[in-house]
Order: structure tokens, then sequence, then C-alpha cells
């Protein structure tokens, strides 16, 4: 697998991404990430976006040649039965994900959660890490057929250790590296990984 690669597929996973989470994303040393983003630039794969949404993204073109790179990348094609085997596996996990995300931003169906309450939210962030704990033999089994999907791994371990710390963003908000978010990329490495449209059980 090649750097250009995991850049691509990498932000044909996220979207927009900033540095430090392409990095992670993509195995890319944050000090390498510059250099090997520049030829994608150059090809016109890869804009760099600057001011209040700064960070990476592919171009019209990136995204076409981001997925012919992973059609034809072999790590992919060999672990395609790995894949499948998570993506049945996934399903009843996102159902449960989405629930205990829905009671750290609900406390009930018309009472959103302000989180003054400190020992609601301590139970519901103690819910999400036993969670974690049970997903992560599946997210390691994957991980052994095709290493990329061994990133996530430490990465949402961290986003967790971050949200035990008291950062309440770290759980679902948008754009903050939240646990909410790397489970989105994700389950979209998986989708896009196996060539499959996406349906209503796929919605996080």
């Amino acid at each position: 697998m090649s750097t250009e690669f995991d850049v691509l597929h990498s932000l044909r996973v996220k979207g927009l991404a900033k540095p430090e989470v392409l990095s992670g994303l993509s195995g890319v040393d944050a000090d390498d990430l510059e250099s090997a983003c520049e030829p994608l630039v150059q090809q016109g794969w890869v804009v760099a976006r600057t001011g209040a949404m700064a960070g990476y993204m592919l171009t019209p073109a990136g995204k076409v040649e981001a997925d012919r790179q992973l059609r034809e990348d072999s790590s992919t094609a060999s672990a395609r039965a790995a894949l499948e085997r998570f993506d049945v596996e996934f399903g009843p996990h996102n159902t449960t994900f989405k629930q205990i995300a829905h009671r750290w931003q609900m406390r009930s169906d018309d009472q959103p959660n302000d989180h003054t309450d400190q020992a609601y939210d301590t139970a519901v962030i103690a819910e999400l890490a036993a969670f974690h704990q049970e997903f992560l033999p599946l997210l390691e089994a994957v991980g052994k057929e095709l290493p990329r999907m061994s990133r996530y791994a430490p990465r949402l371990a961290g986003v967790l250790d971050r949200l035990q710390g008291g950062d309440q963003a770290a759980f679902a908000r948008p754009m903050q590296e939240s646990y909410h978010d790397i489970w989105m990329e994700l389950h979209n490495d998986v989708v896009l990984s196996l060539r499959r449209e996406r349906n209503a059980s796929d919605e996080s």
C-alpha cells in the first residue's frame, strides 16, 4: 500500500480533514504529511483549504482517483471476506452505539442533556467504555486482515481517554475528532471498501 493511496483513501473516508486528523487516519506521520499531500495537490486530486474550515479534501477528480486505487488495492481485495464478516457483526454494535449516543444527547424524548448532571454523564460514559471494550476484539480481528483498519482502535481509545478526562466534546461533537466522528469514519471505510450501497441501517 502506498502513501498516496493512504492519503487519498483517508480523504475519501473523511471528507474534509484537518492535518492532525488526516495523520491519524492515514498513518502518515504529521511531520511528513505536507510533503505527502503536495504532489496530490499538484495532480489536482487534493485541495488544501484555509480559513475557518481549514484542512485537506479531495477534488472531484481526486474522488475518482481514490475510488480507482481502492478498486485496485490488493490488500483490500484479499481482506474482503474479513470485511464482510465485520460488516455483518458491526450492525448490532452500530445500533447499540446509536442508543448510547442518544442517551448522551437526550435525557428523554423531549429533554436535551444539558450536561449539568455529572452523575448522569458519568454513567453514560461508563456505558460507552464498556461498549468499547466489547467492540474492540471485533475491530482487532479485522485489523489483522487489513492493517489500515487497525488505526481506528488507538484513535477510539484516545478519544475515550479524553472523554473520561472531562472533554465533553470528545463524545459526539462534529469536527472535534470525537468518538462519533471516528466511528463514522470506520463505518464509511467498511462501506467504501466493500463497494456496497449504504442503507437505512448504516446511518450513525
